[in-house]
């Protein structure tokens, strides 16, 4: 869709002749035919990666798309599910699918994750998922993706449930006991979405480590334990995201200058 919005505005252009202002009055273009705001940032975000690919063939010189051209950043905070519509949302998926709420909710995986993540990559004695791969068997594009995700034992014992019945390979199987691709969960994921009541219509897998981030704040977790867990590879990322769901440390900061200010025997007494 990217594609074809550029390829219908600037496909009849060389690339060496678009010019940065170019590109400016395209995104301002772009919004006044009632594009949202993220899209035509996603929009703008395609267009410099193309330019990009262009500079490093020796295409052209230089990338006319940069901080200057582009639309500020949308700023949109995530849902985030309650705990009632989290487990709501699992009991109206089929058995063989509960573990994908699961994965999503209480260990952060993404949804490639959570399709391609196999029995191996799961200590279950120990409780601790390694994920190592995401579908379709590709690797994960980072090793801060690899960081090891520790689970309470239940948990362990309720992702075994599908390797024991069916004697799978993978922790998520379909309707035969086989793995299944990432299109195929979705799919069963609007359809127990629609039956949980409260929930956007565009909530997805990946919501729910928005949820899972939400659970790790609210029990008091630093911001460092924070990124470790949902696995990003800078606290910059888990802050953007996230910095809104930290309690207000107003009070707690409030009592720590009072503590300070308190008189030592003996000292000046202080102007009121």
């Amino acid at each position: 869709m990217h594609i074809r919005v550029i390829t219908e505005d600037l496909g009849h252009r060389p690339l060496k002749s678009v010019r940065p202002s170019e590109v400016r009055t395209w995104v301002v273009s772009l919004s006044g035919r009632g594009y949202s705001p993220s899209y035509v940032y996603a929009l703008h975000r395609r267009l410099s990666q193309l330019f990009t690919d262009a500079q490093h063939d020796g295409l052209v010189a230089k990338n006319p798309c940069s901080r200057r051209t582009s639309p500020a950043a949308p700023k949109q905070r995530a849902y985030v599910a309650t705990t009632e519509q989290v487990w709501a949302l699992h009991d109206a998926l089929p058995e063989y699918f509960r573990p994908v709420v699961l994965l999503g909710a209480f260990a952060g995986l993404r949804v490639a994750e959570i399709a391609a993540l196999r029995v191996e990559d799961v200590d279950f004695m120990r409780g601790i998922i390694t994920p190592a791969i995401q579908y379709p068997g590709e690797e994960l594009k980072t090793e801060t993706s690899k960081t090891p995700i520790p689970i309470p034992a239940d948990l362990a014992v309720m992702l075994n449930t599908n390797p024991v019945k069916w004697g799978s390979s993978t922790i998520v199987v379909g309707a035969f006991g086989r793995p299944v691709a990432p299109y195929t969960i979705e799919t069963a994921f609007k359809t127990a979405r629609a039956a949980v009541e409260g929930l956007p219509e565009g909530f997805r897998i990946h919501d729910l480590r928005h949820y899972f981030a939400s659970l790790l704040i609210a029990a008091g977790l630093d911001i460092k334990t924070v990124q470790a867990r949902l696995r990003h590879a800078s606290a910059k990322t888990t802050l953007d995201t996230y910095g809104h769901m930290w309690p207000d440390r107003d009070e707690s900061s409030r009592a720590a200058v009072a503590a300070a200010l308190v008189r030592v025997p003996g000292a000046k007494k202080l102007p009121i």
